[in-house]
C-alpha cells in the first residue's frame, strides 16, 4: 500500500473570507484516506524545520504564495496555489477546481515546475548587509512622486549604463508578468533561466528592458544622492536605499517549486489571465 500523501495547509491571513474557505478544505482533506494533515495554519505561523510534507497548499493570491515562498527558505516544498485573489498567476485553481483535480494529486498525475529564485544582498555605505531570498523581483524606486534617480547597472562586474528613471526593476521569469510587465517589460517563459532588468519611465528612450542570463552577477548602485529611495523585494520587503549602497543579485542555490496540473500551461494562463484571446469579437459589422 502506497504511502499517505503528507499535506500542510496554509492560509494568507485569518480574514472571516480566507478561512472559511480552508475549513471547507480542511474538512475536505481529513476525508481523503490517502492524505495525512501535518499542519494547517496562517502563512507567517508555520515553522518549515517542523515538517517534511510533500505538498503545501496555500490558499490565497499570488502574494500568499510570495510569503510562503520566503517563509519556507532554503526548505522550499512543492506549492500548490488556490486562489483567493485577483489574477492568479501562480495560484490558479478555484477551491473547486481543487477539490475536483486532488484525486489526480494523491495519484502523482501532476507536473512540479522549478523555477528560478535570486538572492538579493542590500550592502549599506556604512558596511551593513542583509540578504533576501526572492521569487518575483527586486526595484529600486523613488517614493515621492515625479521624482527622478539614477541607478548604475554592472553584469558580472561590467558597467552596462546608468539609468536616469523613475525607478528599475529586475525581475525572474516568473516576477516578469508582476511589476515588471506593468513597466513595459516582456513576459517570459516561466523555465527561462533568466533575468529582466526593465527600468521605469527611463528618461532616455533607448533603454530598453534587457534581458541576460540568470548564472551572471547584477550590481545596482545610486551614484548621486537621492531622498526616499527604496529597495522592495517582491513587493513585501522594504528597506531605504541611499548613495553608497549597493545591491547584488545573483541565481540562488534553491528554486521555487510549484505545481501545475494538465491542462494549465503557461500560454493557457498567459489566454486565461491576461486576455490573449485575439481581437474582440463586436457581432457582426
Amino acid at each position: 500500500m502506497a504511502s499517505p500523501l503528507k499535506l500542510v495547509l496554509l492560509a494568507r491571513d485569518q480574514t472571516v473570507r480566507i478561512q472559511s474557505v480552508c475549513q471547507v478544505l480542511l474538512a475536505f482533506l481529513k476525508e481523503q484516506p490517502d492524505t495525512q494533515v501535518l499542519a494547517s495554519s496562517v502563512i507567517e505561523e508555520y515553522d518549515p524545520a517542523r515538517f517534511e510534507p510533500d505538498v503545501i497548499a496555500v490558499v490565497g493570491g499570488d502574494g500568499a504564495i510570495l510569503r510562503a515562498c520566503r517563509q519556507l527558505g532554503r526548505r522550499q516544498t512543492p506549492i500548490l496555489g488556490v486562489n483567493m485573489g485577483r489574477l492568479g498567476f501562480l495560484a490558479d485553481l478555484t477551491p473547486e477546481q481543487f477539490r475536483d483535480e486532488y484525486p489526480r494529486v494523491c495519484s502523482g498525475k501532476f507536473e512540479t515546475a522549478e523555477h528560478l529564485m535570486f538572492e538579493c544582498s542590500h550592502e549599506t555605505a556604512a558596511g551593513e548587509t542583509e540578504v533576501f531570498l526572492g521569487l518575483n523581483e527586486a526595484a529600486i524606486s523613488a517614493e515621492p512622486a515625479l521624482q527622478m534617480i539614477e541607478i548604475g547597472l554592472k553584469i558580472d562586474g561590467e558597467p552596462v549604463t546608468t539609468y536616469s528613471c523613475d525607478g528599475l526593476i529586475l525581475s525572474t521569469p516568473v516576477g516578469s508578468t508582476a511589476h515588471s510587465l506593468s513597466a513595459g517589460g516582456p513576459a517570459i517563459r516561466q523555465d527561462l533561466p533568466v533575468f529582466v532588468v526593465t527600468p521605469i519611465c527611463p528618461h532616455t528612450l533607448t533603454n530598453r528592458p534587457l534581458i541576460d542570463h540568470a548564472d551572471r552577477t547584477y550590481e545596482l548602485t545610486l551614484p548621486g544622492a537621492g531622498t526616499g529611495v527604496v529597495l522592495v523585494v517582491d513587493g513585501q520587503i522594504r528597506r531605504n536605499f541611499g548613495a553608497g549602497d549597493r545591491v547584488t543579485i545573483r541565481k540562488a542555490d534553491v528554486t521555487f517549486k510549484l505545481i501545475k496540473m494538465h491542462g494549465h500551461s503557461y500560454y493557457k494562463v498567459l489566454h486565461d489571465k491576461l486576455g490573449w484571446r485575439g481581437q474582440p469579437s463586436y457581432g457582426d459589422d
